[in-house]
């Protein structure tokens, strides 16, 4: 059977969500630790949403994972508690601190935490006043030196929007497409005086929210015209003068799927334009 898991992990100390022989991943960690929790032979294999990078963070990560139904309706032991709670509180107990199943539910016909997403919200955070850095948000906070324009930004931003070919923001990846629709890039100040980026699109290529935030840091600092960004984008090669920002600011929030009846539908045309394992990050 097919459940959906929705995770938080700090991402500090991982070397991203995927799978790599001999380094801690997220997905190793997870998959490891589901074999524990409910006995199986091997480690079963989890799909997630986005696969984040190494020290990109979550607090709205989604996968799916096939598990034997036998296996999962075992787990509750004694306990009267529903087998989507119990497994909940055994993973909270057996995994590390920096990561987390907040949730476990059995997922309706049609779901893939991939392909049925509608899209990803991601939030990128700065703090461009160093007198009120604060020390214990170090972890998911980029540091600035000097205040950004974040008006001059959001103008930038603005005339990224849309359908277009992201390859100028994005690392080529042998036949994976580019093409993506960004829905929302956005600055604002959070009541803490901290620069925030709201970036939602249908899905991210590789690095393709750091090099964004880092052509608009760009213009924020006033080194660049407003319309630099969007000629970027137009030219559709990789800039060099675009700085791709650190790992630690990231953080994919959350993720939207459409009503369950409408689930395999959307799996089947996202499958259609988007089907290399590299996409979908941030």
């Amino acid at each position: 059977m097919r459940l959906r898991l929705d995770l938080a992990y700090d991402g500090t100390d991982f070397f991203g969500w995927a799978a790599q022989p001999g380094l801690r991943t997220v997905q190793g960690v997870v998959e490891q630790t589901l074999q524990r929790v409910l006995r199986l032979e091997k480690p079963p294999t989890t799909t997630c949403a986005g696969r984040t990078d190494a020290g990109v963070h979550a607090r709205g990560q989604v996968c799916h994972v096939d598990v034997p139904a036998a296996a999962y309706a075992a787990v509750s032991g004694r306990s009267s508690l529903p087998p989507a709670h119990a497994l909940t509180r055994r993973l909270a107990g057996a995994l590390p601190a920096d990561v987390r199943v907040r949730r476990v539910e059995e997922a309706p016909d049609g779901f893939d935490a991939r392909f049925s997403a509608l899209w990803r919200r991601y939030a990128y955070r700065i703090c461009d006043d160093p007198a009120v850095a604060d020390p214990l948000r170090r972890r998911e906070v980029l540091d600035h030196p000097r205040r950004l324009d974040h008006e001059a930004m959001n103008d930038a931003a603005r005339r990224l929007l849309g359908e277009h070919d992201f390859a100028a923001f994005c690392r080529a990846r042998e036949g994976a497409t580019t093409v993506r629709t960004l829905l929302e890039l956005s600055w604002d100040r959070d009541a803490t005086g901290l620069l925030v980026a709201r970036v939602i699109a249908d899905a991210f290529c590789h690095s393709m929210v750091r090099a964004l935030v880092g052509a608009l840091l760009r213009v924020g600092e006033g080194r660049r015209p407003v319309e630099w960004p969007a000629q970027v984008l137009a030219a559709r090669v990789r800039d060099p003068a675009v700085p791709v920002v650190p790992a630690r600011g990231l953080t994919l929030e959350e993720v939207a799927y459409p009503p369950a009846n409408q689930l395999a539908a959307r799996a089947a045309l996202t499958r259609r334009v988007r089907t290399h394992p590299g996409d979908d990050r941030g």
